[in-house]
């Protein structure tokens, strides 16, 4: 077992220290793009400054003969665009597939001081941060990168939930984690072909009326409880939680549905598969203009976050300016890459 005072040493001689706090970031949305396809990676340019961070996905959705051709997509699009402040990030394959070591070797050697974040995927427990943990402090430490590259799991299997707040505590490398609803649906059993949301036939009924009256019923959300679990886990240790994909293109309520309960829950972001999915990111997780203006006069009311106040006839205490605080945060966060948002916000 690892001694507290050496969770934060390199794990190389001559790798980056360690970050005790995390660089703080607006991660509204995750977009991801197929870098093997050339017409895509034309539009990266523009899209970078529409989005909080742009992902390169080498993994599901990229054919197997098409992997190596997004791996060199990457690096090329990498080293021909200035992302700014809009991070970068890359989805290798899984530690079990053939092409996951050469994903790591060949991008950090290439573009590993422009990368951010590697977004693993199929985390079952700590033991898999670890893996990656060293390799990437062995090869920063062999290119000269100056800053850490952070990993970002994705909880998509029922050993990763059952292991979440092992994962969360792995790595002071660790950025967050993502709820990865396809694949936790296969590894659980779960009877559903939908990527995210929720499903017709789960949902609960009113107790039985008087006979001959309908019985009201509503649909449940299926994966409140593992985003729950994840929130948790990710905040008792100083990470953070987002929402993967929502699959049904078409159907922009639902997805704003699903993002907004992750939001509610304590989610920083969501996945975007798709452009019009962008949109729906910004207006869920950037907070209301109303709530941001109530959330300021929370914290002038008690400046210290002592005490209680009176606010529109409602009771104000270090809790709840505790609440006001990381929505202010957060809107400041946003007021400062999106201008239409700072005139509402008035900041």
């Amino acid at each position: 077992m690892k001694l507290p005072r050496n969770f934060y040493r390199p794990l190389a001689l001559g790798a980056p220290e360690p970050y005790r706090e995390l660089p703080t970031r607006l991660e509204r949305m995750i977009h991801f793009i197929p870098p093997h396809i050339a017409k895509v990676r034309a539009k990266v340019p523009e899209i970078v400054r529409e989005v909080d961070v742009l992902l390169g996905n080498l993994e599901d959705a990229i054919p197997a003969d098409a992997k190596e051709a997004a791996r060199a997509g990457f690096i090329e699009m990498v080293q021909s665009i200035d992302f700014g402040s809009t991070g970068l990030w890359v989805r290798i394959n899984a530690l079990n597939s053939p092409w996951m070591l050469d994903d790591v070797l060949s991008i950090v050697a290439a573009v590993g001081h422009k990368l951010d974040v590697v977004m693993l995927p199929k985390v079952e427990g700590p033991w898999d941060i670890h893996y990656l943990d060293q390799l990437l402090a062995q090869l920063e430490a062999r290119h000269c990168i100056g800053r850490p590259i952070l990993i970002h799991a994705i909880l998509e299997t029922a050993e990763g939930v059952k292991n979440v707040n092992d994962i969360a505590a792995a790595s002071p490398r660790l950025h967050g984690m993502s709820l990865g609803p396809a694949d936790l649906a296969a590894s659980r059993g779960m009877k559903t072909t939908r990527v995210g949301g929720g499903h017709p036939d789960y949902r609960v009924l009113a107790d039985r009326g008087a006979e001959g009256t309908v019985r009201a019923s509503a649909q449940q959300d299926p994966w409140h409880y593992t985003i729950a679990r994840m929130v948790d886990a990710c905040q008792a240790n100083g990470i953070k939680a987002f929402y993967g994909p929502f699959g049904d293109f078409a159907d922009e309520e639902a997805c704003e549905s699903q993002f907004r309960n992750a939001f509610l829950l304590g989610c920083a972001g969501a996945w975007t598969l798709h452009p019009s999915q962008i949109a729906i990111a910004k207006r869920v997780f950037s907070p209301d203009e109303k709530e941001v203006a109530f959330a300021r006069r929370i914290l002038e009311a008690m400046p210290d976050g002592t005490g209680a106040v009176m606010i529109d006839g409602k009771m104000q205490d270090d809790a709840t300016w505790k609440q006001a605080k990381v929505i202010v945060d957060l809107a400041r966060a946003v007021a400062a890459k999106d201008p239409d948002r700072r005139a509402l916000y008035d900041l």
